[in-house]
């Protein structure tokens, strides 16, 4: 048998052929020849490119990557680092004022070191700090020692600034509470308008410093619509006012007759009283206010022809309640107005302590002024400096009251000493009417406010 043979491809191999000695076996083996009908392919430029191109992008991004990580670090650090201030500091932001003119602030102030670094860490608190970083407030603040960037920004933020107080009391007018504002020096801004009288709620309002007296007003307003449209509700089902103007209006008037708390209710149920029979009010500071409007004080005594000139405020001359409130009234002046004490009272009189005598007749009503007049008697003959300043102030005397129900009938109202007004602005100032026996009496001069 022949030891050669052919391969199918027509070549002679010999059996021994395939037959390697152990050196030939250690010799790396040659690749394959490429198959026939293949071409050899070059790598596409473009593809190439591509590549690089993505790799320099990836490259870059990481190095910022890594830049911006540790610039965050290093801001961070000094954004949560010890402040430079020694000792508490008093700072005030002006109004208007945004992020990096209030950073240029603070380090000109020495309150913290870098403005770049205060502005970077708030931008970066708001991205990753996991929580929302509010607008800085204008406002006067302190700052406290060594106080970090972030406690400074958390305290601008929260709106954390030192408060000033607004004390507006009971019974001025909406003029006398504009001029407080103008005079308080920790306001800013002019304010274009008076509001109208007894929309604005007398209370004490706080605020930072620089806020816009206009801003007060407003709230004001706000506190009154509120307060009536809670206490309004709460009404007794037998008040004779029908609607919220109307409250307002008669509370007004029970604020500038009696300042005593303990007296609004009684007051008021005079008032009711009065209207309920178709009496006239006859209230004295509806006199004055249809005198001198929001200027509140008359600087004088009420005259007998004051009573007797006809006028829309004037409740001697009209009948029911005036058209307007004559001054801004208080919580307790108008809870006394919708709550009035249960009483048939028609009168009443000072008592020579600050109070007054209240009473259901005219004939008793009389009684209480005599005695009223012995003490006011009795007063000015101690000529004590106590009783000096006595002369001074308001004196209430008594008026004809002309009842609607019975002709010729005379009685007499009282002026109550006032101090409706919280502070002595608008004091009811005394009058010349003539008593019920048609005498005049004695005219004192009210305090100088």
């Amino acid at each position: 048998m022949s030891q050669n043979r052919k391969r199918s491809d027509g070549t002679k191999t010999s059996r021994t052929a395939g037959a390697r000695s152990p050196a030939e076996r250690l010799e790396p083996g040659r690749a394959p020849s490429r198959p026939r009908g293949v071409q050899a392919r070059e790598p596409s430029r473009t593809f190439t490119g591509f590549v690089r191109a993505i790799s320099s992008v990836f490259t870059a991004a990481l190095v910022i990557m890594l830049f911006l990580g540790g610039g965050a670090i290093l801001v961070f650090h000094q954004f949560e680092s010890p402040g430079p201030l020694t000792a508490q500091r008093t700072v005030i932001i002006p109004k208007g004022e945004g992020r990096i003119a209030i950073a240029e602030r603070l380090e000109r102030e020495g309150v913290i070191t870098n403005r770049w670094t205060f502005v970077g860490g708030y931008l970066l608190q708001g991205f990753l700090g996991g929580r929302k970083t509010g607008e800085l407030k204008a406002g006067e603040y302190e700052i406290k020692d060594h106080a970090s960037m972030r406690d400074v920004i958390d305290t601008l933020a929260g709106g954390k600034s030192i408060l000033y107080k607004a004390t507006l009391p009971e019974g001025l007018t909406s003029e006398q509470i504009v001029e407080r504002l103008k005079a308080e020096p920790n306001l800013s801004g002019e304010i274009a308008n008076v509001p109208p009288e007894g929309t604005l709620l007398p209370d004490t309002y706080y605020f930072s410093k620089g806020a816009s007296r206009s801003e007060i007003l407003d709230r004001m307003g706000s506190d009154m619509q509120k307060a009536m449209a809670e206490l309004w509700e709460q009404r007794d089902p037998d008040v004779p006012v029908r609607s919220i103007e109307e409250l307002v209006t008669f509370a007004s008037i029970v604020e500038k007759e009696t300042g005593r708390a303990d007296e609004r209710d009684r007051v008021a149920a005079v008032f009711y009283n009065r209207l309920r029979k178709g009496m006239r009010l006859q209230s004295d500071p509806t006199i004055i206010y249809g005198i001198v409007g929001g200027q509140g004080a008359l600087g004088r005594g009420i005259t007998k022809a004051d009573i007797e000139t006809k006028s829309p405020y004037n409740t001697y001359q009209v009948n029911g309640l005036p058209p307007g409130p004559i001054c801004n009234p208080g919580k307790p002046a108008l809870l006394a107005a919708l709550h009035p004490a249960k009483t048939s009272d028609l009168y009443f009189v000072a008592d020579g302590t600050g109070g007054h005598t209240f009473s259901e007749n005219l004939k008793d009503h009389n009684n209480a002024v005599q005695k009223w007049r012995q003490v006011e008697k009795a007063k000015s003959k101690g000529g004590s400096a106590d009783d000096q300043d006595d002369d001074a102030a308001p004196i209430p005397t008594t008026k004809p009251a002309k009842s609607a129900t019975s002709k010729g009938q005379k009685s007499a109202k009282v002026v109550s000493p006032s101090t409706g007004a919280g502070d002595g602005d608008g004091a009811l100032p005394s009058d010349a009417s003539a008593d019920a026996s048609g005498m005049p009496l004695p005219v004192r001069k009210p305090k100088r406010q």
